[in-house]
């Protein structure tokens, strides 16, 4: 994990969540030995680092191919309204939708960008067309079919 320049964390911290970032099932015990620290000051910085909101939770990380998901696509959408209450609107409602693993507010031509994780194409035209188009506000979308995911951190 990268550390942009005069973060407020120490180099402590830093490797404490370049551990936990790669291992989020590391013992305290094991950490504060990679990390150079006795385990109570070293659990004690990870309270402090939960608590400051550096560290928002652990997961384990599935691997969405092996459930029957494989199929990515990145959607673009752009709103017909884009005043805070249709914003809102739109945010509220395309949280609902399981498929949509991101949604991102865009600075471009379009408003929103959003993926999106089927278990083939054709249940992808169904999401797009039954429920990302029938999201409120939605005027326009653009479909982007990923082939291979070349990197993902979340993996």
């Amino acid at each position: 994990m990268k550390f942009p320049p005069g973060s407020p964390l120490d180099q402590i911290d830093r490797r404490i969540l370049n551990e936990l970032a790669s291992d989020g099932r590391i013992s305290v015990a094991e950490l504060s030995r990679r990390v150079n620290l006795s385990k109570t000051p070293c659990q004690a910085r990870i309270r402090r680092l939960e608590h400051e909101g550096y560290i928002l939770g652990y997961r384990a990380v599935i691997d969405p191919t092996r459930l029957g998901l494989p199929h990515v696509a990145f959607v673009e959408v752009r709103l017909s309204d884009t005043r805070k209450a249709a914003l809102d609107a739109f945010n509220k409602a395309v949280r609902a939708l399981p498929e949509v693993e991101q949604a991102h507010m865009i600075a471009s031509s379009f408003d929103y960008l959003l993926k999106v994780r089927t278990k083939d194409i054709a249940a992808y035209r169904e999401v797009l067309g039954e429920k990302i188009s029938a999201l409120p506000h939605v005027a326009h979308t653009s479909t982007h079919v990923s082939m291979e995911a070349v990197k993902d951190d979340a993996e």
